[in-house]
């Protein structure tokens, strides 16, 4: 039978608002998250180099924590979005109690490890002895919040799961804007402002980095109270009257797509921690170049995580539905359009690199050696781009074991073997660590596109599913 003219397209472009629908909401809010980000780097820039690195020597160890929790949510993602594609609303909203449940116990469990470990966080991750207890305090202070955060974190995927992507974006914005204002009110002293050729005595209490701490962590707190009264309001995933104790029916399926995805997160973040554990014991320099380049960097990923969580959402409720051509046609369509983001990104990114890094530095040093390597990583974003997505449909599709290996692999055998062997054996600087870091972008690229073309993990095609 000849197929129509639309279906012989390659690039079925009416599907083009539907993914945009669901991408650009969690790409604002992304842009809202790095542009506070932004703010805060430049606030404690502002107090000195050892201000910045107090702050940034712990970062990798919240990405740590973050990531973890995440991963719970991509086992929610992968069964709502099924069950919703399949028309089955009461399924998704047992889950979205059952969510409920993973957020009260995990966060629980996180705010008494972080709290409990933030006396020897800085020490295991070789922090500089004269800022130990300032990057300690400032710790504790951002995850005694941890049980909102974990809310946060969770709802907002199960939000994302039924095709809701605004009340996450909204909920960031307030988030972002109280953090901001507290930061002006909270790291710098009483000053008298200038407004309109008029003296302002404008009241500030002084606490420095203690200060930006904690505006993140009141910020967060209203945030995690926010999307929960927004969950239990949703007129399709609301959990209530769901019951709280533990489905095995439910938590099972999500669990087997949630823990080695769970386990691939605490790997990778892990592996983070290693690599700015090597990084920080380089010296001043090259942590505070490395937490500036990680800053600005972070911007320029927000084309594909915004990609990737429509990618997720729609393989899954194609998949739900069982609908192939549908899940073929959007595959196609929003690989091309994350390689446009990534692309236009990178440029952007290698362009403007020195006015960047200048934001939030005003050491020449400092922005001399971030710039070049926010320039090196700027040529590989097309291609990690391309290895987010695929990843998204994966999770979409519930299929989380291969990416696990890939992205530990990638991690532990090339940026941390390359890393340490170039810093600690050949004595090599911040330099080749990050060049280490784009090998470890371009093989993700390469597996996970392997993978994908195999087929293997399509459960359409395998006639089950999750």
């Amino acid at each position: 039978m000849t197929k129509s003219l639309s279906e012989k397209r390659i690039f079925q472009w009416a599907l083009l608002p539907t993914v945009l629908t669901l991408a650009w909401p969690t790409m604002l809010e992304q842009l809202l998250h790095t542009a506070v980000q932004y703010i805060d780097t430049a606030m404690v820039g502002s107090l000195g180099t050892q201000a910045t690195a107090a702050v940034g020597s712990t970062a990798t160890v919240g990405w740590l924590v973050g990531s973890s929790v995440s991963a719970f949510g991509i086992g929610f993602l992968a069964y709502i979005s099924q069950a919703l594609g399949a028309g089955e609303p009461e399924r998704a909203r047992r889950a979205a109690g059952q969510a409920v449940l993973a957020v009260l116990v995990t966060g629980l469990f996180f705010t008494a490890l972080t709290l409990g470990l933030s006396p020897f966080v800085p020490v295991w991750m070789q922090v500089d002895p004269s800022i130990r207890d300032l990057a300690s305090r400032y710790f504790f202070i951002l995850y005694l919040p941890m049980l909102p955060r974990t809310a946060s974190v969770i709802f907002g995927t199960v939000l994302r799961a039924a095709g809701d992507t605004r009340t996450p974006m909204r909920v960031g914005l307030a988030v972002n804007l109280i953090n901001v204002v507290l930061n002006f009110l909270l790291i710098y002293p009483s000053r008298q402002l200038s407004l309109f050729g008029l003296s302002i005595h404008m009241w500030g209490a002084g606490w420095e980095v203690v200060g930006a701490a904690a505006a993140s962590a009141i910020a967060f707190a209203i945030g995690g109270v926010a999307i929960s009264l927004a969950l239990y309001r949703h007129p399709v995933v609301s959990p209530r009257g769901q019951a709280i104790r533990p489905d095995g029916t439910v938590l099972r399926p999500c669990l087997r797509v949630a823990f080695p995805n769970m386990l691939q997160r605490f790997g990778t973040s892990l592996g983070y921690v290693a690599f700015a554990a090597m990084i920080n014991a380089l010296g001043e320099l090259s942590t505070a170049a490395h937490t500036v380049a990680n800053t600005v960097e972070s911007a320029f990923y927000i084309p594909g995580y915004g990609m990737q969580a429509a990618a997720a959402t729609l393989t899954g409720n194609c998949i739900g539905a069982g609908d192939e051509n549908r899940r073929k046609a959007l595959a196609r369509l929003i690989v091309l359009v994350e390689v446009g983001l990534m692309l236009l990104s990178g440029s952007l990114l290698f362009a403007f690199a020195p006015a960047m890094a200048g934001i939030f530095s005003k050491d020449p040093k400092v922005i001399k050696l971030g710039s070049t390597v926010l320039r090196m990583v700027a040529c590989s974003e097309p291609f990690y781009g391309v290895s987010i997505v695929v990843e998204g449909m994966l999770q979409g599709a519930g299929k989380t074991k291969v990416p696990f290996v890939i992205n530990i692999a990638g991690m532990w055998g090339i940026r941390i073997l390359g890393t340490w062997v170039c810093t600690t054996r050949l004595g090599m600087d911040l330099v080749s660590a990050w060049a280490c870091m784009i090998g470890h972008n371009l093989l993700l690229f390469a597996l996970f596109l392997c993978y994908y073309r195999s087929g293997k993990w399509n459960v359409l095609k395998q006639g089950a599913q999750v």
